[in-house]
């Protein structure tokens, strides 16, 4: 009779956006380790067709790590998964249609790397080929994922050739990783939106999850991307008429809205239950290639 160890690989890839909201603080794994990654979107365009992404080991232990190009899409929530996802599949699938790849067009360089804590590590980012102008923008995503380490324990196909012996022992190693957008943009950049449907909701009330008698507030609604380009910025939620210098009631930072999709959703929770008769503003800016420009307002 043989006796083997079995690793499981568990894959926990994030995403980015609201984006990304995919995260400006390290993604961390369930074994300790600490990766982040500077800048959290790559654009490429005419006047630009190289990058550098800077890659940072903040853990105390060494990792090794695949560097891959995945195209991922956008679904309405927001959320980001790949293409190939049987997650969704109907959703995944309708917002592939309306995905422009540019990971043809890319090269990235190096594609496995041992990271040193404390020791960045720059990944290349090439664009080899421009597409027209007219074919308008192009996105794959950069994605970085941890492989298990050496001592984790023989594979389960060693295992059943016989090479082990032993006790049959189960151990689940965390496999996680981190992803940005890569843009590709031939031609003149063509962004704009609007916000609808904007109304004040609640969570954590009972009944929806969260601790009985906790209820939340938040304002939520619908952002239309009217560009032909990816809308991409911060979200702030203030009471009308308030000194510019008072603090927002909400914040939503690196929202954005892809070409595959028309619309997304958006739940920005509040500090506070807004007052009887008090009005507010919501406020979309950009955070692409006209900072602070106001993308598009409006009042509830």
């Amino acid at each position: 009779m043989w006796w083997g160890r079995v690793l499981a690989a568990v894959a926990a890839l994030g995403a980015l956006a609201a984006a990304p909201a995919f995260a400006q603080e390290p993604a961390a794994s369930a074994t300790g380790t600490y990766l982040n990654l500077t800048p959290k979107r790559v654009i490429l365009d005419r006047g630009r067709r190289n990058n550098a992404v800077f890659l940072v080991n903040q853990g105390d232990q060494p990792v090794t790590v695949d560097i891959a190009l995945v195209d991922r899409v956008m679904l309405p929530d927001g959320q980001i998964s790949a293409v190939d996802s049987s997650e969704r599949q109907a959703e995944v699938q309708a917002a592939a249609a309306g995905l422009k790849s540019a990971r043809a067009m890319l090269q990235v360089s190096p594609r496995r790397v041992v990271l040193q804590p404390g020791r960045p590590q720059t990944v290349r980012v090439r664009l080899s080929s421009m597409p027209e102008a007219a074919a308008g923008e192009h996105r794959s995503h950069l994605t970085i994922t941890t492989l298990p380490p050496p001592e984790a324990g023989p594979t389960a196909e060693a295992a059943a050739g016989g090479d082990v012996t032993g006790e049959l022992r189960f151990q689940i190693t965390a496999v996680y990783g981190l992803s940005i957008p890569v843009i590709v943009r031939p031609g003149e950049l063509d962004v704009g939106a609007r916000i609808e449907n904007l109304r004040i909701e609640h969570a954590g009330a009972a009944g929806d999850g969260g601790p009985s008698g906790r209820r939340i507030a938040l304002v939520a609604f619908d952002v239309v991307r009217t560009g032909a380009s990816s809308a991409y910025g911060n979200f702030e939620v203030r009471v009308a008429g308030a000194p510019k210098s008072a603090e927002p009631l909400g914040l939503a930072r690196g929202v954005g809205v892809y070409p595959e999709i028309a619309r997304r959703s958006v739940r920005i929770p509040l500090t506070r239950e807004p007052a009887p008769g008090e009005r507010l503003e919501v406020t979309f800016t950009d955070d692409d290639a006209s900072p602070g420009k106001v993308l598009a307002q409006a009042a509830l």
